[in-house]
Parts: structure tokens; sequence; C-alpha cells
């Protein structure tokens, strides 16, 4: 077991579209040989909560699941860490309860404003696409998961077809409905953004812009593809254990 490192912290690691909670498995099992508390919620629809996929599932579901995680689960002084589409819930529960949050992570993530939609972010063609997806392979309410190439897995990693298994239809009214903030995302709390950069995930260029060009951001990289809890959970994990203390 590994020896803890600095003082026991409380992680929530919130996954991105088409993924669940069990995309975490790595990176849980290294902070929680560290000494670290670890959970790894899933949200309406996707992973095993998939059988509650509907038309209705909007970024406000995502952060009613999370800050309902947190409240049941009594966590606080938590480091919140949301990958891609995970990051709109994490500003979402740190517009709702900042209370409870030490640091919020943003892993190779989405960040909206107030009345953005994800689909305002993403290049126009790459919303065009999944739209057709949805109406063609989705039944008119969800995305079909892509390759695992997309996430930067190569198709020869260990655990590419496990990925590939376990990837769910993504709601289309989660991509389609605009998020609804009182204060700016992050709501001044401590906040990291990760950078994924090899390779780099293109629909998120003009998301490293924003933050970049803002103060108050820290920024970090790692040096492996978007899907960094499966192909760099070890190297992941300690840069989630260094950041925990920064703030």
């Amino acid at each position: 077991m590994a020896e803890p490192s600095g003082r026991p912290r409380t992680f929530v690691l919130l996954h991105g579209a088409w993924h669940g909670g069990w995309c975490w498995r790595e990176v849980a099992a290294a902070l929680g040989a560290r000494g670290h508390r670890v959970t790894t919620p899933t949200q309406t629809g996707l992973g095993e909560r998939r059988h509650l996929l509907s038309a209705q599932i909007t970024p406000e579901t995502f952060v009613a699941d999370l800050v309902g995680h947190v409240e049941a689960e009594e966590l606080s002084d938590i480091v919140l860490v949301g990958h891609s589409f995970g990051g709109i819930a994490i500003s979402g529960a740190a517009d709702r309860v900042p209370e409870r949050i030490r640091h919020l992570v943003y892993l190779d993530s989405l960040i909206l404003e107030d009345g953005q939609a994800p689909f305002d972010l993403v290049p126009p063609e790459v919303a065009a696409a999944r739209r057709a997806l949805a109406r063609e392979q989705g039944a008119g309410i969800a995305i079909p998961p892509p390759p695992v190439a997309s996430f930067g897995i190569p198709e020869d990693h260990p655990l590419a077809p496990w990925v590939a298994r376990r990837l769910t239809p993504h709601p289309l009214g989660a991509y389609e409905t605009p998020l609804r903030l009182r204060n700016p995302p992050g709501n001044g709390l401590p906040r990291t953004y990760i950078a994924c950069t090899d390779p780099p995930y293109a629909p998120l260029e003009r998301v490293w812009h924003w933050v970049r060009e803002r103060p108050g951001w820290g920024w970090e990289e790692i040096a492996t593809g978007h899907d960094a809890m499966v192909t760099a959970p070890e190297a992941l994990a300690r840069l989630l254990e260094r950041i925990a203390e920064t703030g």
C-alpha cells in the first residue's frame, strides 16, 4: 500500500459524457491507498443509472445529482473534480454549496457561464454531428458514445475494451439546455484547470483560452489524452493530491 502523503483529504470525482463513476477506478484506488476518502458518483441516465435516461435530463439534473450526493454523504472540505462534461456540474455545485468545497479541479473540462449551453462551446460541426447521431441512433434523446480513441485512449491500450464496454449514451438535453448560475464559474473558490495535452482534445480549445485569460485560475498540464483517469491514473492521483494541498 502506498504511504499517505500529507493530510488525508476528501475527493469527489465526477465523470464526463458517456462515462460513469466506474471510470475513476484506478485513480480512486491510488488516492485511497494514500489514506484519502474518495467518492465517485454517477449522474442520472449514465453508467449503472442508464435505465433513468430520458428527454428531461438537463445540466440542472446533473447539478442536483452532485449536490444531493455531497449532502447525503455529509461531505465537507472536499476537493471536487469534474472531468470533461463533469465541469458543468461542479460549477453548479460551487454556486449552490460553496461552503462544502475546499478546491475545484476542472480536468480537461467544459466551463459554462450563466445562460450558456454545452453546444454553445463546441465547434458548430461537432454539435451538428452529435444532434444527427441522436436523431439516427438515439431515439432523439441521447447521443451514442464515440470510439474510445476519441478520448485519447489508444486502441491497443489494455483498458480500451473495458472502457468501450461501459460507455453509455449521453442525454441530448444535457447538451442543449443552458446552465443557470448566480455567480461566475467557480464562485470565487480556489480552482485549478488541468489540461490533458497529449493529444489535446480539440473541442476544448475555446475553454483553454477562456481559462488562461482570467485571473484566479490555477493551471496545470498532464501529458496524456483526454481520459487521463484511464491512461495516467497514478500521475493524475499525484497531481490531484498536490493540488489538494494548495488551498
